[in-house]
């Protein structure tokens, strides 16, 4: 018999692998979290946090509490109506167990249970159950408590009921402690991103009070007690839109509100615009969950923008019927604006929902927006009037800059030896392996392009600091040489344009600046640019920071590199005492030679990069606002609030 015929005999049906109950998550994690790195350990929190929140999407639940606990565990509790604990008809199980070993099974499936809910397809809580060493249960329902304990998604007895010492009480704890076989990176939750969602969740749902509380030994306070956070916003989004234009100067002082529904979606948009802003910032939410791509709602509501301004625009005498028609980003600049809709069968692009795919609720948005706008705006003409002189300005701008713009377009790749910036690009064609580095100056620029690969590594080096554009209309970003450098350089289109990957000349974008105060504003300006300029190359993952050292150490023939102060005292301590050895501190990029930043800032064997994400995106704006705008009170009270975080020695002063 020929060795194929050998193989395929022994291929039959014993060798067909059949995963029963939960196995399929465990053996392949990603498929159900996205990740078994940190964004998928936030992920399994979130995915308990949503089953308590559509509760309250339900008008059963007023309060969830999150609580991360001294051994590693979280815990999500809530007064809804509590998960069932009588029989499952088909599984023979209390529907608790049910829902917590069997894929799929939920009140989000059929008739009579949720009308709109969020979380993973319905396979939430199950999934937690898969990836955590243990679970632990508790409902309080009908005067009764039960409980019951689940280890690796295999339920450990059964049920346990008991009277409730509080009849009256109802509700779900879920509490978990994720399992370190499947996340091997570690199980330490961090704070801050927990406390952003649940504060997103807290504005998305006004009137629920979320509470959370850190019991970990190093997130204590003073007195021992635990780190508390309450998120409670009666105002629901309206005061989501107040906090990011918090440092901002608004247009008109009160934020256009909408809350309507029809045929069973519901949609709820609030708006703001502001004076001292160039771009506009609209977060999109789909039944709670953040659309990072977008889709039907947010283009609903850009389309009704466009066409209600523009219609009003004419009936206000601001544009004559022969005049070209104000653009959406020429009305959308300045603005900042949520838009959340609740969708009884939402159909979301990708396991991990970024973009709203129902066709109908782009309509459904339109009309809903549309009415309620144009009746409040007819009531406020001031307001309109004001809307609209900014969005004027914002097109005469934009037809200023035009020239400069099309510069920008004609410019080609070939072009790029006339580039004030003197870009020295690698020889790869290939986006996927190249990379770019920003750096500031001709000194730093000439180590970075002696110590370089060339065939995938390109340089750009950057005369003095960039444009601050948090504060800059566009036809000042046009007319600056060093931004037409990075534009060009970069293959990027123009502000306002939706991004396309094709044209993005490398796939890394590294900023390389000085480890001194001057470094980190012009890294600071260039992460404003980046954000505000085309925020999906942030949100793609394509910006990078490089790490160089501040440090070289040399003790005899040897001679090592410290990162910061602590790899420092590390090493001196290493030494003992009386130990002979030279430190020397690089100030600057430039007073490297090019093999010592080739060897420690840009060999990819070596080198330490941090990718630039956002997580929060209202927080974000929020920061580049008050640290790069016009405002200096602000800026002012956020440096005195943080002075503490500082590490004074490492000041450059």
């Amino acid at each position: 018999m020929s060795d194929a015929s050998k193989v395929n005999a022994a291929y039959g049906a014993e060798q067909i692998q059949v995963l029963e109950g939960l196995e399929p998550v465990r053996k392949r994690p990603g498929m159900y979290i996205g990740t078994t790195g940190p964004r998928g350990l936030h992920h399994l929190v979130y995915e308990v946090v949503d089953n308590s929140v559509d509760e309250a999407l339900a008008g059963h639940c007023t309060a969830i509490e999150v609580v991360l606990h001294a051994d590693g565990s979280a815990s999500v509790t809530d007064n809804g109506r509590g998960i069932p604990t009588d029989i499952h008809p088909r599984t023979g199980r209390s529907a608790l167990e049910t829902v917590l070993t069997v894929l799929h099974a939920g009140g989000k499936f059929g008739a009579g249970g949720y009308k709109v809910s969020g979380g993973l397809h319905g396979v939430g809580i199950s999934v937690v159950n898969a990836l955590s060493e243990w679970v632990e249960v508790t409902v309080h329902r009908q005067g009764q408590k039960h409980r019951q304990r689940f280890e690796r998604g295999a339920p450990i007895g059964s049920l346990v009921s008991e009277p409730a010492t509080d009849p009256e009480r109802t509700g779900t704890q879920v509490r978990f402690k994720p399992d370190t076989e499947i996340f091997s990176l570690g199980i330490v939750f961090d704070y801050h991103t927990l406390s952003a969602r649940l504060r997103e969740l807290a504005y998305l749902n006004g009137g629920v009070r979320i509470q959370f509380q850190d019991e970990r030994i190093d997130s204590l306070e003073a007195d021992g007690s635990p780190h508390e956070e309450i998120y409670y916003y009666e105002g629901g989004i309206k005061e989501y839109v107040a906090y990011m234009n918090a440092e901002k100067d608004p247009l008109h002082p009160e934020i256009i509100y909408v809350d309507a529904e029809k045929e069973g979606v519901q949609v709820e948009a609030a708006m703001q615009w502001c004076v001292d802003a160039y771009s506009d910032s609209i977060l999109g939410f789909a039944n709670n969950i953040r659309t990072v791509d977008g889709g039907t709602h947010i283009e609903g509501l850009k389309t009704v923008l466009t066409r209600t301004l523009n219609a009003f625009a004419k009936k206000r005498g601001k544009r004559k019927d022969s005049d070209t028609n104000l653009a959406g980003e020429n009305i959308r600049e300045g603005l900042t604006a949520v838009v959340s809709v609740k969708v009884p069968d939402p159909e979301f692009e990708g396991q991990t929902k970024t973009k709203l795919g129902n066709t109908e609720v782009r309509g459904i948005v339109d009309t809903l927006v549309g009415e309620a706008l144009g009746v409040y705006l007819e009531f406020n003409p001031n307001v309109i009037d004001l809307i609209l002189e900014k969005a004027i300005q914002a097109f005469n701008a934009a037809e200023a800059a035009r020239r400069a713009r099309e510069l920008v377009r004609r410019k080609s790749v070939l072009e790029s030896s006339t580039l004030p910036g003197k870009l020295a690009d690698c020889s790869s064609r290939d986006p996927g392996e190249s990379e770019i580095y920003i750096v500031e100056g001709d000194s730093a620029g000439g180590s970075a392009k002696q110590g370089r690969d060339r065939r995938f590594q390109a340089i750009l080096p950057l005369r003095g600091k960039i444009l601050n554009i948090e504060k800059t209309d566009d036809s000042k970003i046009y007319k600056n040489t060093e931004i037409q450098a990075l534009i060009t350089a970069l293959g990027l289109g123009i502000k306002g344009e939706e991004f396309d990957e094709k044209n993005l000349r490398y796939h890394r974008i590294v900023i390389m600046t000085d480890a001194d105060v001057d470094g980190a504003h012009i890294r600071t300006l260039l992460l404003t640019f980046f954000y505000r300029y085309q925020k999906s190359l942030v949100e793609g993952g394509y910006i990078y920071i490089a790490c160089p050292p501040l440090y070289k150490v040399e003790r005899g023939k040897n001679h090592a590199y410290c990162y910061n102060e602590a790899d420092l005292r590390i090493m001196l301590e290493g030494f003992g005492e009386k130990a002979n050895y030279t430190i020397q501190r690089f100030k600057g990029l430039g007073e490297m030679m090019p093999k010592q930043l080739w060897e420690t800032t840009m060999d990819p064997g070596t080198r330490t990069m941090k990718r630039v994400e956002i997580e929060d995106a209202a927080e974000a704006d929020r920061i580049f606002t008050i640290l790069m705008g016009d405002k200096v009170a602000p800026r002012r009270a956020f440096i005195e609030a943080h002075s503490a975080d500082l590490d004074f020695a490492q000041l450059d002063i």
